[in-house]
């Protein structure tokens, strides 16, 4: 016996109602051979007659009386249905926990806590900071819903969804402001560089770099604390190191930093929206990327993103 079909029976339970294929199908939207088709494949489905077809229309069959009240249980269940999900998108996941990399939760987490507080007042939200490679492990742990970073080489176990560019800035002592706006990736191996430790993402695109212009990295320390720390180790004269403009823009606006834009190539990094391919995600995602990437586009758009781009 052929399974039961949910439009199927709401085709049954208009045409009981009307009485006649004609007016059903006037109701439905649809033409009365496709009418027509859905109660014969319903009787096919029973094995039995549910109308008596005349001229004036058409009335139940014994059988047709009896499927009656159960199809109308269906329409019931599945109005109830749909009525909950509905108010259970409304209200959102319980909770929601997000992370992103420092320059980013510091431009963006505000924005964001705020149009999804807005959005899911019920929500719990939980934001955390961390460098790429723990956003990773904890994306894959399943540890958090979402993470806003840069573009990472391996994306395998990814899906991403690109909000912006931004171009990648050498950052110095104000001592060094001889060197100008900008400064050719090729001359890289000329500055102390402080930078994360080697498998650090801003780390390995800076090797890449240095090997792509033929020249070797001068490292003066590693750090692997915030940026914030970088940067005083930069006013402090303890070398140079390499940020988008969005992190360093106060402290150049300020006088205690100056900031330079890599060219030859320019070199711009990519952020973006990802949730991990082999977890189960929180209900309502779409609704929730949504939000976040309208707070982002909002951010850029105001201008309280220095030096972002949108994709």
């Amino acid at each position: 016996m052929s399974a039961l079909n949910s439009d199927d029976l709401a085709c049954f339970v208009c045409v009981a109602n009307t009485q006649s294929i004609s007016r059903a199908a006037l109701e439905l939207g649809a033409d009365q051979s496709t009418v027509s088709r859905q109660i014969a494949r319903l009787e096919a489905a029973l094995d039995t007659r549910l109308f008596h077809r005349s001229g004036r229309g058409v009335v139940l069959t014994e059988s047709g009386s009896t499927l009656l009240g159960y199809a109308r249980q269906v329409a019931v269940t599945l109005s109830e249905a749909r009525a909950a999900v509905r108010k259970s998108t409304a209200q959102g996941p319980s909770q929601l926990v997000i992370a992103a990399q420092p320059t980013i939760a510091n431009t963006a987490f505000a924005s964001i806590g705020t149009a999804l507080k807005q959005r899911f007042p019920a929500t719990r939200l939980r934001f955390a900071e961390g460098l790429a490679s723990p956003i990773l492990a904890w994306l894959a742990a399943g540890e958090i819903d979402v993470a806003l970073l840069y573009l990472p080489e391996q994306q395998g176990a990814l899906k991403v969804d690109v909000l912006l560019e931004e171009d990648l800035t050498l950052v110095t002592p104000t001592s060094w402001s001889h060197l100008g706006l900008t400064f050719p990736v090729r001359r890289l191996g000329e500055v102390p560089l402080i930078l994360p430790s080697t498998g650090h993402g801003l780390r390995v695109l800076a090797e890449s770099l240095a090997a792509r212009a033929g020249t070797t990295l001068n490292m003066a320390l590693e750090c692997d604390a915030s940026n914030t720390v970088s940067m005083r180790l930069v006013e402090d004269g303890c070398g140079a190191t390499l940020l988008p403009f969005a992190a360093v823009a106060d402290r150049v606006a300020q006088g205690r930093l100056h900031s330079a834009r890599l060219v030859e190539p320019v070199v711009t990094r990519q952020v973006v929206l990802a949730t991990a391919r082999n977890r189960t995600v929180v209900p309502e995602l779409w609704d929730i990327m949504q939000t976040v990437r309208q707070s982002v586009r909002n951010i850029v758009m105001s201008g309280a993103w220095p030096g972002a781009r949108l994709v």
